[in-house]
């Protein structure tokens, strides 16, 4: 067996019958819903419970990173979104029109990430102009994590109800 054949069974691009697409799937769902505007959500806990430090703590790491997604969106956000949209409609097209499984598999990645990066914004939007701090930081934080792992159950269900399909359609051999 040669080094190319080797490769390819290793990096097989039929995504869906792929163990490690599913592993990471869920690595990247996990850790979305962990990292809320770029910030450990244990601390959203630590900072109700014990206040003090831990409040502050949060509020000034929440404060940096909501300054720093602001900036970027200013200076950059319209070259970003139309990179975005170039990228994704690139992968819609060759995953769901030319049925190229390895798009599809990308994009059932990469479109949700475009969601969850649109209600960082919108909560770091909300926690600027409000200038939140103490319970109603803690509150918005929340509510973006409840809707990022709400998403997230729709897409994990949504991914594995269309590599289901893929699998049974196309079947174990590929034709």
């Amino acid at each position: 067996m040669n080094l190319f054949e080797t490769l390819s069974e290793m990096i097989d691009l039929r995504s869906f019958s792929n163990l490690w697409y599913w592993i990471a799937l869920a690595v990247l769902w996990s850790t979305l819903s962990h990292r809320i505007l770029g910030v450990p959500f244990d601390m959203v806990g630590r900072a109700r419970k014990y206040g003090g430090q831990s409040a502050q703590d949060l509020e000034d790491l929440v404060r940096i990173n909501v300054n720093r997604m602001t900036f970027v969106v200013n200076s950059a956000g319209v070259w970003l979104l139309g990179l975005a949209c170039f990228v994704l409609s690139v992968l819609a097209t060759l995953g769901f029109i030319l049925h190229v499984e390895i798009a599809q598999a990308v994009f059932l990645l990469v479109f949700p990430l475009a969601l969850v990066v649109l209600l960082n914004l919108v909560t770091a939007d909300k926690i600027l102009r409000k200038q939140a701090q103490g319970e109603d930081l803690y509150r918005a934080m929340t509510t973006c994590r409840f809707l990022i792992q709400l998403l997230g159950m729709i897409c994990i269900f949504v991914t594995a109800l269309w590599g289901m399909y893929q699998n049974l359609h196309i079947g174990p051999l590929g034709g």
